[in-house]
């Protein structure tokens, strides 16, 4: 099947569910994004990502049925609570090989010292697991964490001038010791998740079968960022793009994209060749799910335009309009104001201008300030 650059989009605002209205009635888990997570970056972050979707959070009440922790590329997102001990299941990784993949520059040491590296994630997150009985800030626990390992799992790190602990194993052992995030602090805080399963703590082994269980990275990837390839959602993981495509969906279907080999859920193609076509002006945070797929050119043909959209420090907010890019903004708050620093990309007509305005209102409605 072949599908236009336009289709694929429409396709992702409705599986993303950038086009519900709010309903004071909905639930605060009741949101698509959830099944694979919503970044928390910033402070338009994972609640605001759940706001553009017609849920009624503000950016000062975490909701109790949401749970933050470091998962996906050992970035903090936001989950359905209860969903907790299935996302540990689907994070862990799918070989060795996968594993030192994760863990970045932390992987050449260990190897030397004949760490493998699914052993040294879970040393981590059980010794990280004995260390936490309480709430702790990172700092402390990095300390703390530092006099429990041993030297393959440390660095000397410049900025803090001093030894500890390499970060991606830190972050990632945290959820595989049963640990989540404090909502709301910086420095982060870590604390223990009532009721964690104890056959959970440090467990890396695999679920057999062809799929991850009730919370399926690969799934929920094609599902709310499809069409795309294996190498695209290795890319999303940071995991190896070998194992990937092990594991790749059995009813996966090959579609075009304008020519572009990917590749979708069997029952999600009636959907993404007629998506509904629903008018929808977003102000989506910088690290809304919607700008999080690999196949950036699909999103936003032009390429000069990239740099802008995704800096590698102080990404903006992107204004997203039937789909399509057209901007982006910065929030500039002073006091109890908030002003937006617009970048138009192309002439926007009068009732883009008309919708964007509202978009403004509703940010200072979930910020609790006033619109300037």
């Amino acid at each position: 099947m072949s599908v236009s650059r336009m289709q694929v989009l429409r396709y992702r605002v409705h599986a993303q569910e950038l086009d519900r209205p709010t309903n004071q009635d909905r639930r605060p888990d009741d949101a698509a994004v959830l099944d694979l997570g919503a970044q928390d970056t910033g402070p338009d972050g994972a609640l605001w990502a759940l706001a553009v979707r017609g849920v009624p959070v503000t950016a000062h009440h975490w909701p109790q049925e949401l749970a933050l922790a470091w998962t996906v590329r050992a970035s903090p997102h936001a989950y359905r609570r209860a969903d907790l001990p299935a996302v540990q299941k689907a994070l862990r990784p799918y070989s060795e090989a996968d594993a030192a993949k994760r863990l970045l520059s932390a992987a050449a040491p260990l190897k030397a010292a004949g760490i493998p590296a699914l052993d040294a994630m879970a040393t981590v997150a059980t010794t990280m697991r004995d260390v936490v009985t309480e709430p702790i800030v990172k700092g402390a626990l990095s300390t703390r964490m530092t006099a429990e390992l041993t030297e393959p799992y440390m660095r000397w790190c410049a900025a803090c001038r001093a030894t500890h602990l390499y970060e991606m194993p830190f972050r990632m052992g945290a959820l595989h010791g049963g640990l989540e995030l404090e909502p709301d602090t910086s420095p982060p805080v870590v604390r223990r998740i009532p009721r964690w399963p104890a056959g959970q703590v440090g467990n890396l082994e695999r679920l057999s079968g062809d799929g991850d269980g009730s919370v399926d990275l690969l799934r929920n990837l094609l599902h709310l960022l499809g069409p795309l390839t294996p190498a695209q959602a290795a890319t999303y993981l940071d995991g190896a793009v070998r194992d990937v495509k092990a594991r790749w969906p059995h009813d996966a279907v090959d579609v075009t994209v304008d020519g572009r080999p990917a590749s979708m859920l069997k029952g999600d193609l009636a959907a993404l060749q007629d998506p509904p076509a629903r008018p929808v002006v977003r102000l989506l945070g910088p690290y809304d799910l919607y700008l999080q797929g690999r196949d950036r050119d699909v999103l936003v043909p032009d390429t000069t335009r990239h740099k802008a959209l995704w800096p590698v420090i102080g990404r903006p907010g992107a204004v997203l309009v039937d789909g399509e890019i057209v901007g982006t903004w910065r929030p500039r708050a002073k006091g109890k104001q908030l002003a937006l620093e617009l970048d138009e990309w192309v002439p926007w007509s009068r009732g883009t201008r008309t919708a964007v305005r509202v978009e403004h209102e509703r940010l200072a409605e979930f910020r609790g300030v006033t619109p300037t």
